[in-house]
């Protein structure tokens, strides 16, 4: 292989995006309420842009006349070389209209101060206060007991490393202090031991035994029970293993599910009732309703967005002779960003319109008869009908919602997958999903079925599916497995108290990688 410098020429394509098309493909991606910040932004930024506002008495629709520039307004300088003296010509006399002497400013009566501090006041009651947070919660019950400051300082250790459920993650050793004095473990053992005894009752726990253990402790007769059961046989509890416990402790079963449903009514996170939770706020940005014809239309939510134009003091600016041409470049770049913005969201909303038109229009049964009625979709389906490419469908409907007579739904909610029932018909997952619940709410609790039942259930009802394929639904939907759902006092009763090799197997699932099930179907559960 030779090598060697030279100089050649070589003729290639290249696919490069303007920025003017990588502008309109965020705008496009942009939810409703970052939408309206980028806009908020644009015109605090961009002095050409501004809100496009109807005069009063004007009719919607009306051109506005562009306003005539007064004798006192004077041209915006922009020169980077000086100091832009003649800018700041026009501001506002302070002094002639805030004296600062008090004879020259006026006094507001009593009556007027009195108003103004009960609003004050008014404002600062209705002022959301700080939600109290497990720290405090805890610190302050601290001050309440006799420590010495050895074992004080231990305790705020140990608090300030609890997690958000109250739990310590952390062994003792790890917040001993290597350069601090002797017996710190010591104090932390103790200081541990303090915070274990405040309120919530199970706070400084370090694994759900230990948690469940501290709030078991005096609360009732039955304290003995509870605490074999969770000391012991806790694992075998949550798999539903109730006559395998009932064998090793001689509890009944009648006995076994009381203690069960007293330790429902505990908290295995106790650090949680302080957390505060954030609830994302969700707006539609589509609205989708029935015409006088039966046909659904749908429409887009443009209250809040305002009409946007290009200045008519800086166009008139840009075209006048006596503009200088640093001044005329600049105004000129300014108003092309504008123009691209306004540009940009109407081609957003010509292209979101289309998109949910088009969404609505391939999922009308959905609509009117409910979840078990969705369809297969796919985004080449809907691209295909507008004629746009369907990374443009998958930005356009990238975090945006429709309303609709069933609730708030995510756009990208409709595209879902599908399988072919046994008479050829294409069944989406999420009518599958509703297949599956209707069939576990209505099976028989002593004696739940399996997933190989299940399989066989849903071909009955001519939809036809593997057994991981069943499985890996039956998990996504949080159902437990055939052996978590039965009810062992009805087994009883009915005899069967034996579980079958198929609810074993089920058991064995629940540890099966979700990598192992069936591929996954685009897009977010409408149902399930």
């Amino acid at each position: 292989m030779k090598l060697s410098f030279g100089q050649e020429m070589r003729l290639a394509q290249k696919q490069m995006l303007a920025p003017r098309m990588i502008q309109s493909m965020e705008i496009l991606q942009l939810a409703h309420q970052a939408l309206e910040e980028r806009i908020e932004q644009e015109i605090q930024n961009n002095e050409t842009l501004e809100i496009d506002e109807p005069e009063v008495g004007t009719e919607p629709g009306e051109p506005v006349e562009p306003q005539q520039n007064t004798a006192e307004e004077q041209p915006l300088v922009v020169d980077q070389e000086h100091d832009n003296q003649a800018d700041f010509e026009r501001s506002y006399d302070w002094s002639a209209e805030y004296p600062d002497t008090d004879e020259e400013r006026p006094r507001s009566s009593a009556s007027r101060l009195d108003e103004a501090s009960d609003r004050y006041l008014d404002v600062m009651a209705n002022m959301e206060q700080r939600p109290e947070t497990l720290s405090d919660h805890l610190h302050e019950q601290l001050t309440l007991y006799d420590l010495t400051s050895e074992q004080r300082a231990a305790a705020d250790r140990v608090i300030y490393n609890l997690d958000a459920n109250g739990y310590l993650q952390l062994p003792l050793e790890e917040l001993v202090d290597a350069e601090g004095p002797d017996g710190q473990l010591a104090d932390l053992t103790k200081a541990l031991e303090v915070v274990q005894s405040m309120d919530p009752r199970g706070v400084g726990a370090r694994s759900l035994r230990e948690c469940l253990l501290l709030q078991i402790e005096g609360r009732s007769p039955d304290a003995v029970r509870l605490r074999t059961i969770v000391d012991n046989h806790l694992e075998d509890l949550a798999a539903n293993r109730l006559p395998m416990i009932e064998k090793r402790t001689g509890y009944s079963i009648e006995e076994i599910e009381e203690a069960r449903q007293e330790l429902h009514r505990l908290q295995p996170k106790p650090g949680s009732l302080y957390a505060m939770s954030v609830v994302p706020t969700v707006r539609p940005d589509v609205f989708v309703e029935q015409d006088e014809n039966g046909k659904w239309m749908v429409r887009l939510d443009e209250v809040d967005l305002p009409n946007m134009r290009i200045s008519p003091y800086y166009r008139q600016m840009l075209m006048s002779p006596s503009t200088d041409a640093a001044t005329r470049d600049y105004i000129k770049r300014k108003i092309n960003s504008a123009q691209w913005l306004i540009e940009s969201i109407e081609q957003r909303r010509s292209t979101l319109l289309k998109t949910a038109q088009a969404i609505v229009d391939h999922q009308t049964r959905f609509l009117a008869e409910g979840p078990e009625a969705i369809e297969p979709l796919k985004m080449q389906q809907i691209a295909d009908r507008i004629g746009m490419h369907v990374t443009t469908v998958s930005r356009a409907v990238d975090d945006k919602w429709l309303q609709t007579p069933r609730g708030l739904l995510p756009l990208r909610g409709f595209f879902v997958g599908g399988t072919v029932s046994a008479d050829g018909e294409e069944v989406a997952w999420d009518a599958v999903r509703v297949r599956l619940q209707e069939i576990i709410d209505g099976e028989s609790k002593d004696r739940p079925f399996s997933d190989d039942d299940l399989v066989v259930q849903l071909g009955k009802r001519g939809i036809t599916l593997a057994r991981r394929t069943v499985t890996k639904y039956r998990k996504a939907m949080k159902i437990p497995s055939s052996r978590q759902r039965r009810d062992w006092k009805l087994a009883k009763t009915s005899g069967s108290r034996q579980s079958s090799a198929a609810d074993e197997a089920d058991q064995a699932t629940e540890a099966v990688p979700a990598g192992e099930a069936a591929e996954a179907e685009p897009g977010e559960p409408l149902v399930g």
